[in-house]
């Protein structure tokens, strides 16, 4: 087969047609970073303690009928448990004030049989009040993300296969839908079980929607502009990330930010119009009637003239990087006692992590952009462990900077491995390393409830895995440099 960029080589690589698909691309991720970590705060814990039911009890005993807790150093309301609430009325009744007459150390304990009371000094509610995930529900939370986590493993396994199937446009699109649809379905929720099904369901979408979207602009762009594609979409998933913690905080309750966050899938069906099918892919299936369709139309586009005959006839590695961005993002909460200023952060990090990403695929050979960015974060997430705690702005500093490797790292992973496979198996075997990469993001919500254990515990395992990454990066081949391969020959012909 005639090498496909030598035979596109009359569009150009910055006209009009490739404006277009870079943009529309771009706008199409928008999205994915809009809704994939509002679990942050939909699932945020509010303050709570036992609710105490209206029954006649003196100020004092009402004040006192919570237990007092020392947590992390501090005195904070119980969270799980009570006086037993017939002792503490007798008691009230009989005119006995609590420690003075009687010492509460004494009293027998009991749970929140009654259910519990919120604060809503920053949320309204949150799936966590809606449903009581605490005290012995507890560990349904950190199960929420993983289910959605697996939901975008399962999605990036199917995706990849189909996408190679019936074409990277189709799924593309399909999945934005699979997303807007399952996230609205998900607000009406009666029950957590309903909720974390569709939740699932809505993780198909997630990740199977970013790499057709990769994969679909890195087989019709070619040149420098290729390697834009990916500081480009890194952007556009910062941004969307970053009008996240802005739609929160004016949405206390976790409905009408699920709402919010759903609406934007709907709003980018007409762009089924304007973003073409890739051409390499119709050629790869023996359409190179539709593919010169396209290019022809390119090229008026361009306002260039087409030929009268255009054609003749990396697993562990991104698995350690996801389980390390999926943990840092879902840790903003804990960073801030401001949970919107984190989320901000957190997502705002992401725009030097792309930039200079972009950079790194400009200029350096593969292997090294990778075992540079990944030490740089591994080595600032070991460091928290050794920031005394009273300087809690450093430890955040330093969370940041880890978090700005592994995103620099996963970026430039998604470009490595479209450079790696060839065009019949592009999209599957980017879907399914991006599957094996998304069990990390599945045990990412547990990893950081190590935290109960050993404070700096899942900074010290993230901070390994991102050393692991470096050991796997030097057994895979160089890229840099060299064009897409076609055919699976040229994929084995990879200089190592």
């Amino acid at each position: 087969m005639q090498d496909y960029e030598d035979a596109t080589a009359f569009l150009g690589h910055w006209g009009r047609f490739q404006q277009q698909v870079f943009f529309l691309i771009c706008v199409s991720i928008l999205t994915n970073g809009l809704g994939g970590f509002f679990i942050v705060f939909v699932a945020d814990t509010p303050a709570h303690h036992c609710l105490i039911p209206d029954v006649n009890l003196t100020v004092d005993w009402y004040r006192a009928v919570i237990p007092i807790e020392v947590v992390d150093g501090k005195q904070e309301l119980s969270r799980c448990s009570r006086y037993r609430l017939d002792v503490v009325r007798n008691l009230s009744a009989q005119g006995f004030l609590p420690g003075r007459d009687v010492n509460l150390t004494d009293l027998e304990q009991e749970s929140c049989v009654d259910g519990w009371s919120y604060s809503k000094d920053i949320y309204q509610s949150t799936l966590v009040s809606e449903f009581d995930l605490v005290c012995s529900e507890q560990w349904k939370k950190p199960f929420t993300s993983t289910l959605l986590f697996f939901g975008i493993l399962s999605g990036s396994l199917i995706s990849g296969t189909i996408s190679d199937r019936f074409g990277r446009k189709p799924v593309l699109f399909m999945t934005m839908g699979v997303q807007a649809i399952f996230t609205l379905a998900a607000i009406f929720s009666r029950s957590w079980v309903v909720f974390v099904i569709l939740f699932f369901l809505n993780g198909l979408g997630q990740v199977s929607n970013f790499v057709s979207a990769f994969v679909l602009g890195s087989e019709i762009l070619t040149g420098k502009v290729r390697v834009l594609l990916s500081l480009g979409i890194t952007l556009s998933f910062a941004v969307g990330y970053m009008f996240l913690p802005l739609f929160a905080y004016f949405l206390r309750d976790w409905t009408s930010l699920m709402l919010v966050v759903s609406l934007p899938g709907f709003l980018y069906l007409p762009l089924w119009w304007f973003i073409p099918e890739s051409p390499r892919w119709l050629l790869s299936q023996g359409r190179a009637d539709e593919a010169e369709a396209i290019l022809r139309k390119a090229a008026k586009k361009n306002k260039v003239e087409a030929p009268q005959t255009i054609f003749d006839g990396v697993h562990f590695l991104r698995f350690t990087m996801i389980t390390g961005y999926a943990g840092l993002s879902l840790n903003t909460s804990q960073l801030h006692t401001d949970p919107y200023i984190s989320c901000f952060i957190s997502a705002a990090v992401e725009v030097p992590a792309a930039i200079s990403s972009w950079l790194a695929l400009q200029y350096l050979p593969r292997r090294l952009a990778v075992i540079c960015i990944m030490v740089l974060g591994g080595a600032s997430l070991y460091s928290i462990q050794l920031v005394p705690q009273d300087l809690s702005s450093l430890s955040m500093t330093l969370e940041m900077v880890g978090k700005f490797g592994v995103t620099a790292g996963l970026s430039l992973m998604y470009v490595y491995t479209a450079e790696l496979y060839p065009t019949a198996l592009r999209n599957t075997a980017t879907g399914m390393c991006s599957a094996v990469s998304r069990v990390g993001s599945c045990i990412s919500p547990f990893i950081l409830e190590l935290s109960v254990y050993s404070k700096y515990l899942p900074q010290i395992v993230l901070g390994t895995l991102c050393f692991l990454a470096v050991f796997a990066t030097i057994f895979l081949p160089e890229s840099f440099g060299q064009p897409l391969p076609q055919t699976i020959q040229q994929m084995q012909k990879r200089e190592r």
